[in-house]
């Protein structure tokens, strides 16, 4: 039985640099974002949340504002609604090639002249313009935290970019390494039933995605009856590309000193997972499913670090199992 679509989107999970083709695309880096030093006192910003618990971040454009744009932590560089884009009457820009889960298309580009989160401020921003949900005006992506760290505050909802610094484990919160791929994030230190993985944040998916070896790896492992259980969902991207699915559930799944049980998950192999070099290798993509359990995820693009606070819920040892029913 598909569930429902209020359950089940998906969010935009990479987008390209304006007219790259895709086999540079691929190779591609999110580049180093001009923004205003990371010296001054990080404000903390209030969040909203949309229809999916999405968390959206209050954004102004051309000093007008403020809208109401969508973290994304999966997408390596940030767009705008073309209702918004026409509203404000942006200057056209050269076309931008955008990947979702789904696959590529070129997108029209708009130029923003200046682009402010709280006293953070960018200027001549080129955006993809494109046809976004009624209630979101734009997308965050990871551009704009070059070398920083951004803190995603679910309890608190609220959200804070501040300068990168180094964290370690302790009781109520486990600090894992990451490496950036395509501008995002993902944790080196994953495994599944002791079989390395590689695992990547994403706030702009509501629910955790795995590909293929993934899946392989439960039917073909002892755990391979609770592969079976599972059911056919139905989910969109943001922008309403329709996919499928299989939802279940992964048994034991590790990140760094964190052990998280009872997953669950969507398999779905989709184009996606080879633009990130990650077609052969067993990938999942942590949603906000999943993230939502923490009352924080800090992400540091300086250090390479990805922190998970749950203060309320983990003690000493800073070593926890965590279900997620």
């Amino acid at each position: 039985m598909p569930l429902d679509r209020r359950h089940a989107a998906a969010g935009l999970l990479v987008l390209a640099g304006a007219g790259l083709p895709l086999r540079r695309a691929r190779a591609q880096a999110a580049p180093a974002a001009p923004i205003t030093p990371p010296d001054e006192p990080p404000p903390r910003l209030d969040t909203g949340r949309d229809a999916f618990e999405h968390m959206l971040a209050p954004v102004s454009i051309n000093g007008q504002g403020p809208f109401q744009f969508l973290i994304d932590t999966g997408a390596n560089t940030s767009c705008i609604s073309h209702a918004l884009a026409e509203k404000l009457m942006l200057a056209g820009a050269e076309p931008a090639l955008v990947h979702t889960i789904v696959g590529a298309r070129q997108r029209p580009g708009v130029l923003i002249d200046r682009l402010q989160v709280g006293q953070r401020n960018r200027k001549g921003v080129r955006a993809a313009a494109l046809p976004l949900e009624p209630e979101l005006d734009g997308v965050l992506g990871v551009d704009w935290l070059a070398g920083q760290r951004l803190e995603l505050g679910f309890k608190t909802r609220s959200l804070a970019i501040t300068r990168s610094r180094n964290e370690f484990s302790r009781a109520g919160l486990a600090v894992v390494p990451a490496r950036r791929r395509q501008g995002q994030l993902t944790i080196v230190d994953a495994d599944l039933g002791g079989r390395r993985i590689s695992a990547m944040i994403d706030s702009g998916s509501q629910m955790s995605l795995c590909n293929g070896p993934l899946q392989a790896l439960i039917t073909a492992g002892k755990h391979r009856d609770l592969g079976e259980d599972r059911r056919r969902v139905n989910l969109e991207t943001l922008i309403g590309e329709r996919f499928s699915g299989d939802m279940t559930y992964l048994p034991f799944l590790r990140l760094g000193g964190l052990q998280l049980g009872n997953v669950p998950v969507v398999f779905a192999d989709m184009p996606v997972f080879e633009l990130w070099g990650l077609k052969t290798s067993p990938a999942v993509v942590l949603g906000m499913d999943l993230l939502t359990q923490f009352d924080s995820v800090a992400l540091d693009y300086g250090r390479g670090q990805v922190s998970f606070a749950l203060a309320s819920l983990m003690g000493p040892p800073p070593l926890v199992s965590l279900q997620t029913i």
